[in-house]
């Protein structure tokens, strides 16, 4: 089996959320399932100097954007036996960033066309084109439109994954014509007409073979109105194709046993050395020291959408009567980071608000915490509560996306469950959900239980690639 796996950012070559961490690491899981991946994507001036030196030149050309005739580049490079293409044109892709941009529908519709018209050069006929997020989306229309005269591309089906529905890459209508260059019956069908604009994530959801998302919940969810983005009507009619496989997380990198940014390593086995690094950590950051104080962290995005209005509403209150402390790691909007900053002032010995991104301290905060916040108001699948149970750290979350699917509520009583959830979006059921977790803690022998529960759950990307693997399988059997 043949896949072309299209994303618009991948690790380590570019990032700025969770899909570069999914392209970077399911084509290695599903090249070990026995399924030949190769990735394509743009090449990005950002990407680190060392990496594009390495790339291998195969190809200069000119493509048609509308009526534009634009330089087109590849280069090729190879990571861990998977081949990787860069679609180059500097004009596009070198830049201080990788989107926000007002021509990103001129930019994301060149790699789009990009990506078709190289298969002949590289010689790789997919069997199946992943496609993913708005970036990606019209892959999957210009494939139906402009390629189905030639029978290579007829043979080849499409999965269309969809990482967050919020972001769906909506332009001016104009694009029709001066971008794409289609012709204005699909946009008056309906097709790609969104309120009277041009929308590329439904475009990719219609002319997609299947779709997928990143949770089985997150599938049910868009269904409906809350959580649909103006898209829950179609999604609803396209049901039969739609799936939700969880998104995993890498269990080499994310590995407390060998991680270098560590303290000090640790396995389920050893778990008592967790404790260390909470120590390390409280005397690096200027907490109090102390083994038995529950340590809660939060380590997000600060932004409405994390549940944060809730941690507002009700963190004062838990923070006066409960002998915790609370480790904050993240940027986001002003006014929460200038609240958390406030709330560490308020609270000097009990929070520590690091307004900042660091991996080297995310990976230290995982492996000191006990407890990890995550109330999000949606979320279509979450790493953050992957990574924490993998390094022991306890998730309360809401029950809503993938935090639904991947936290069980721990039962005491048979002692199964590897974290504690609330569902309704409210700030007290946050609150009692902490305090259920915290509660928990105080009973050593039943915490153990719980880290031991979570630490051994697997959510690395093995399973996904399995369900990846048989929904190609299902898609080219019909």
């Amino acid at each position: 089996m043949k896949v072309l796996y299209v994303a618009s950012e991948a690790v380590p070559f570019a990032k700025t959320g969770g899909l570069a961490d999914v392209a970077g690491t399911l084509p290695q899981a599903l090249k070990e399932e026995g399924v030949e991946v190769r990735v394509v994507m743009p090449k990005y001036g950002k990407i680190a100097p060392e990496i594009r030196n390495a790339m291998e030149h195969i190809y200069d050309g000119e493509l048609s954007v509308a009526w534009r005739q634009k330089y087109i580049g590849l280069d090729k490079y190879e990571k861990d036996g998977i081949t990787y293409y860069f679609v180059d044109n500097q004009e596009y892709f070198d830049r201080e960033g990788f989107y926000g941009y007002d021509d990103d529908a001129e930019r994301f519709s060149f790699f789009c066309r990009a990506v078709l018209s190289l298969l002949p050069i590289v010689d790789f006929w997919p069997d199946v084109i992943h496609t993913n997020d708005w970036h990606a989306g019209m892959v999957n229309v210009l494939l139906k439109l402009e390629h189905m005269d030639d029978e290579r591309y007829r043979k080849i089906r499409t999965l269309y994954t969809i990482h967050n529905l919020k972001y769906q890459g909506v332009f001016p209508k104009e694009i029709m014509s001066d971008v794409l260059g289609l012709d204005w019956k699909y946009f008056n069908n309906g097709d790609l007409e969104f309120y009277d604009a041009v929308n590329f994530m439904k475009g990719g959801i219609i002319y997609a073979d299947y779709i997928s998302t990143v949770s089985r919940t997150y599938a049910q969810e868009i269904q409906y109105d809350y959580f649909g983005e103006n898209l829950d009507g179609l999604l609803r009619s396209r049901r039969d194709s739609l799936y939700g496989i969880v998104n995993g997380i890498d269990y080499n990198i994310y590995n407390p046993a060998t991680d270098k940014n560590l303290f000090e390593t640790y396995d389920v086995d050893s778990r008592d050395r967790k404790a260390d690094n909470k120590t390390e950590l409280q005397n690096f950051l200027g907490l109090p020291m102390s083994r038995r104080t529950p340590m809660v962290a939060l380590i997000s995005r600060l932004v409405e959408a994390k549940g944060l209005d809730l941690i507002v509403r009700m963190m004062d209150e838990i923070l006066q009567h409960e002998n915790i402390q609370l480790v904050i790691l993240g940027t986001g909007d002003k006014e929460y980071e200038e609240w958390f900053k406030g709330l560490e002032w308020r609270f000097p010995t009990k929070v520590k608000a690091n307004i900042r991104f660091s991996n080297e301290l995310a990976q230290r905060i995982y492996a000191a915490a006990d407890i990890f916040l995550m109330p999000s108001n949606y979320e279509p699948c979450g790493i953050g509560q992957l990574i924490a149970m993998r390094y022991g750290a306890i998730p309360v979350v809401r029950e809503t996306g993938g935090l639904k699917d991947t936290v069980q509520q721990y039962d005491k009583y048979t002692n199964e469950g590897n974290g504690f959830v609330f569902c309704d979006y409210n700030a007290h059921e946050m609150m009692y959900a902490l305090k259920r977790a915290l509660s928990a803690y105080e009973n050593f022998e039943e915490w153990q239980h719980i880290v031991e529960n979570a630490m051994n759950t697997d959510y690395s990307w093995k399973n996904s690639a399995k369900e990846y693997k048989a929904l190609y399988n299902r898609l080219l059997a019909e």
